[in-house]
């Protein structure tokens, strides 16, 4: 699994709020991922470009 952290405010949530990348999907050529927040309460589903302008890939855990 992997965890990202938010590189500014974004959909309500704060600046270095942590989340889990739960899935990575793909349907002609459109990539859609989703996020749960660290509690696993909250759900987000982004494609590429609001991930890599929003978050910053911090580690990968098993």
């Amino acid at each position: 699994m992997k965890v990202y952290r938010l590189k500014r405010k974004f959909n309500g949530y704060k600046k270095g709020s942590q989340f889990y990348l739960i899935s990575e999907s793909e349907f002609i050529g459109v990539k859609e991922f989703v996020l749960r927040t660290e509690d696993l309460t909250n759900r987000l589903s982004l494609n590429e470009s609001e991930l890599l302008k929003n978050f910053i890939f911090v580690k990968e855990i098993f």
